[in-house]
């Protein structure tokens, strides 16, 4: 089994625009997704969401289901590049897991998240992550 390679924010997005069958999946939550923002040109495939807050047990087939029909090297699980964001980096590398663990191959992890870990204020966005270096992102 393949490991889970953890990047950068800015190393994330240098290799998604320079990646053929690359694939940023957010897997925050719908109300994080919709209104704290997510990165421009993202999936959004919540790991955990509401109402119950349990793990989506159809993650990884909703992934593939998601990236097959626009992956162009064919068989989504050998040949995507699937690149998880989640707030802080935490829940990516648990949905990495399953990722790889269901057979995928190119798993990657924005290892600040979106958002980044909280400052001294209890703040997040001020110490790391997606928005904090600055990258595309948009709202609802």
């Amino acid at each position: 089994m393949s490991n889970l390679i953890d990047l950068t924010p800015t190393a994330a997005y240098d290799y998604l625009q320079n990646t053929e069958s690359s694939f940023l999946i957010d897997i925050r939550s719908s109300m994080e997704y919709l209104f704290v923002g997510h990165p421009v040109g993202s999936i959004h495939i919540a790991w955990i969401d509401e109402p119950d807050w349990e793990v989506n047990p159809n993650f990884a087939a909703e992934v593939e289901r998601a990236i097959s029909g626009r992956c162009k090297s064919g068989a989504p699980k050998q040949n995507a590049a699937v690149v998880l964001i989640c707030r802080s980096g935490k829940r990516s590398q648990e949905a990495g897991a399953a990722l790889l663990a269901a057979g995928f191959e190119h798993v990657l992890n924005v290892e600040e998240g979106f958002e980044g870990e909280r400052d001294e204020h209890h703040h997040r966005g001020t110490l790391g992550g997606w928005r904090f270096h600055g990258l595309p992102w948009e709202q609802c």
